[in-house]
């Protein structure tokens, strides 16, 4: 009698192959397909020109002094009480660059803390 011959134990290729596959098909479904900019389209450039915070935004400097509308503001609180007609005002932070992280994050729990709704920092965003 001959022994029957054993199975060799390969690793199921096919189940990769499928699962790679559907994943590709994911993501060419999921990600976000733009069409490029024209390559003779000259963008605008604002580089030249002088940076001018929104009205209604609390300016921090790079010391950690804050203004608002142009006048020097003692601290979050002195601020959130200025805005005391609105129930959870949104807050707009323009920091500057060199503006310690640390302080940044002081004076943001300090307005969240004082009953702030939220606090949205602006930033510049550069497109290149």
């Amino acid at each position: 009698m001959r022994r029957p011959r054993e199975k060799s134990k390969r690793e199921p290729t096919i189940a990769l192959i499928n699962i790679v596959f559907l994943m590709l098909v994911f993501f060419m479904v999921a990600g976000t397909l733009a069409q490029p900019l024209d390559r003779d389209l000259k963008l605008i450039r604002t580089a030249d020109l002088e940076g001018r915070a929104p009205p209604d935004a609390l300016v921090i400097a790079q010391d950690g002094t804050l203004s608002y509308r142009g006048t020097q503001i003692l601290s979050a609180d002195a601020f959130l009480r200025r805005q005391e007609h609105l129930a959870q005002p949104d807050i707009r932070l323009i920091p500057d660059r060199d503006l310690p992280a640390q302080d940044l994050v002081r004076i943001t729990r300090a307005l969240r803390g004082g009953g702030a709704g939220r606090v949205l920092i602006i930033t510049e965003r550069g497109l290149e």
